[in-house]
Order: structure tokens, then C-alpha cells, then sequence
């Protein structure tokens, strides 16, 4: 690594991340706090994704002490549309154990950032790199992708070994500017040597230096284990209304979207009659049930293959049914103050404008 990355190849990265680098509101702070959120929110989603929810979070959120104090409701509506909601969850947990054990203001090293919840070695890197200029590496898929092409490694990218191989190469050559050398590699990875098509070469500034560009080894590099196929599940989402209000349920405290309010749904795909009578189990009884589209939602490990009825039940129903977890939502509530998961998205267009009036 040391004879790829030597100073002349890490001032030529510096001076093209001077030049090139995106603007992006949390690369304008040195805020230990603004950058862990920004560092969270950009785990799997995409960058223009996450720009109006960094804004809109740091709003209602503005630092440790107000994340820490606030609901996790209101958490989790903020977070509404980002997915993975754990992430959340653990933002909550570390601000509590930063306000109890580090006096409301994070840790100012790696080692100590490592030790609260959902921060793991990358981020905790970021944060310590780019807050507080601390000389420790912060390897994402971009890097791995730009140093194994650098140095034409076949080392498999997926494996513990690889990244930690990677990260003790890399720690022996960051410069004083730690926290640009690190966003300098990780803006090389999501805008030159690209995850997705072929790599820009030649806007590459390490391109010289590159064994696998030099090569022509970009298309074999990184080696990455081929992923376990998804997992089906077939299930029948229910859109219950009465009118005014729409039915609600909350998930269990664990598993996948824990904790969240859905639409009631099932498992399998329930025939009409099936479904009619599944609904009287929940202690409605439907007036009016209609099929309404299929539709797909992608988890990281799961597919969700989605039927759906829209229901109209009476108004008389009382508004909560303890057996079936279910209760009824005034709509004027429902997106304000519910975080509903992006999984329902296909349906939750029913609730709103005509095609709520019209059923």
C-alpha cells in the first residue's frame, strides 16, 4: 500500500478532493454530532436521499441532548422513508449513553466512539477522522473498492480479514489531514471509481498508481461472494377505513420494521372469502371488500410479494380490537403523527386525495 499511496499519490487524491468534491451540507461542519447523523443516515441510502432528511432531522434534533430527550414516535416519523429503522433506534440509545457517561458531547477518539451503540468501525472512523482530524482509517465499500483496485487485490471483500487487512495497510499512511484523506477516498469510490458501470479512469488522480486500471483488471476487481438469494414471503395487506379513520397495527418490539405501525396484514395470499373471514377474526365486520393492485417490496434478505383488499367496515366500530392489535386512525392523523413503513408505499397512495374518496 505504502508504495501505491506514497506522498506524491496522497497529495495528487488531496488536491483532487480539493478541487472535485461535492458540495454536501455535512461536509460544511467540523460538528462531531452533524457529521455521526449525516454518517448514520448514509448507510445503504443514497446521498440525494439523505439530504432532506439531514436537514429535516437537524431541526427537529439539534443535538445530543434533544435526540436523547425525544419520543420514539416522533423518532421514528422523522425517520419515516429512510428505512432500516434500527438505525434510529441506536442513534437514540448512543445520544442517552453519551448525555449519561460523556457530559452530552462525543467522545473525541475512536476507541470511546466504538463503544456506543450502532457505531461501528467505519463510522466511528469518519466521525474521529473528520471531526477531530484523529489519523485513523474509515473503510466503506467505496474504499475497498478503490484500494483493491489500486493495488489489483483478488482478496474477496465481503470477508473480515480483507477489510481488516485493508485498514491496517491504510492506517500507516494517513496524513495530517485525516478527515479529507478519508472523504477524498470515499468521494474517489462513489463518483470515479464508480460501484455501478465502469470506472471514470480518466478522472482518476491515482489512475498512474492503479494496477487494475492499469491492467485492465476494473471489471474482476473487487471480488465480492456472490449473496444468498432473497427470501420470498407471500403476504395480503388489508386497507380498513370507515370512513373517517383508517386501521393501524404495531409490530412486535423485535424483527424486521419492530416497533413500527403498518397496515394489518397476513401472511399467504388470502382469497376473498379467505380474507373476509380472516377479517372477522380481527373483529371487524367488512361492508365492502375489494381487491386492489399486487405489489413488491425488497428487504435485504426478504421479498415481500404483496396482495391487498381495500375494506370498508361500519363507523361503529370502536377504534381499537386488543386481540388483533388493531386500531382505528383519524386520517387527518395518519401521516402526521405515524411513521408508516415505505414497505406499505404502493397502498398508503389509496389513503390520500381521490382514491381515498373514492373508496
Amino acid at each position: 500500500m505504502n508504495k501505491t499511496l506514497n506522498t506524491a499519490s496522497v497529495e495528487a487524491l488531496l488536491n483532487w478532493y480539493d478541487r472535485s468534491r461535492r458540495d454536501l451540507p455535512w461536509r460544511k461542519t467540523r460538528d462531531p454530532y452533524c457529521i455521526w447523523i449525516s454518517e448514520i443516515m448514509l448507510q445503504q441510502t443514497r446521498v440525494e436521499a439523505v439530504k432532506p432528511y439531514y436537514a429535516r432531522f437537524l431541526q427537529a434534533c439539534p443535538d445530543v441532548a434533544s435526540l436523547a430527550s425525544i419520543s420514539e414516535d416522533e423518532l421514528l416519523k422523522l425517520w419515516e422513508g429512510l428505512g432500516y429503522y434500527s438505525r434510529a433506534r441506536n442513534l437514540q440509545r448512543a445520544a442517552r449513553s453519551v448525555m449519561e457517561q460523556h457530559g452530552g458531547v462525543l467522545p473525541r477518539n475512536y476507541e470511546a466512539l466504538r463503544g456506543l451503540s450502532g457505531i461501528g468501525e467505519y463510522t466511528a472512523g469518519a466521525i474521529a477522522s473528520i471531526a477531530y482530524d484523529e489519523r485513523v482509517p474509515a473503510v466503506d465499500g467505496n474504499v475497498l473498492r478503490v484500494l483493491t483496485r489500486l493495488i489489483g487485490s483478488y482478496e474477496d471483500i465481503t470477508l473480515p480479514q480483507t477489510k481488516k487487512g485493508l485498514r491496517d495497510a491504510l492506517s500507516s499512511i494517513i496524513p495530517d489531514r485525516a478527515g479529507d484523506f478519508n472523504q477524498a477516498l470515499i468521494e474517489l469510490g462513489a463518483t470515479v471509481c464508480v460501484p455501478n458501470g465502469a470506472p471514470k479512469c480518466e478522472e482518476c488522480p491515482l489512475r498512474n498508481v492503479c494496477v487494475a486500471s492499469r491492467e485492465g483488471l476494473c471489471a474482476q476487481i473487487p471480488v465480492k461472494a456472490p449473496k444468498k438469494p432473497r427470501r420470498i414471503e407471500e403476504r395480503t395487506v388489508f386497507l380498513i377505513r370507515d370512513g373517517s379513520r383508517t386501521a393501524l397495527c404495531k409490530r412486535a418490539g423485535k424483527g424486521l420494521l419492530a416497533g413500527l405501525f403498518e397496515l394489518p396484514n397476513t401472511e399467504g395470499h388470502l382469497d376473498r372469502d379467505v380474507a373476509t373471514e380472516y377479517l372477522r377474526a380481527l373483529g371487524v365486520e367488512p361492508l365492502r371488500i375489494e381487491r386492489i393492485e399486487d405489489a413488491k417490496h425488497i428487504f435485504t434478505h426478504i421479498e415481500w410479494h404483496m396482495i391487498a383488499y381495500s375494506v370498508r367496515i361500519s363507523a361503529e366500530f370502536d377504534g381499537w380490537h386488543g386481540e388483533g392489535g388493531m386500531m382505528l386512525v383519524p386520517n387527518a392523523e395518519l401521516f402526521s403523527k405515524f411513521a408508516i413503513p415505505s414497505a406499505f408505499s404502493a397502498y398508503t397512495k389509496y389513503l390520500l386525495g381521490k382514491d381515498a374518496r373514492a373508496r
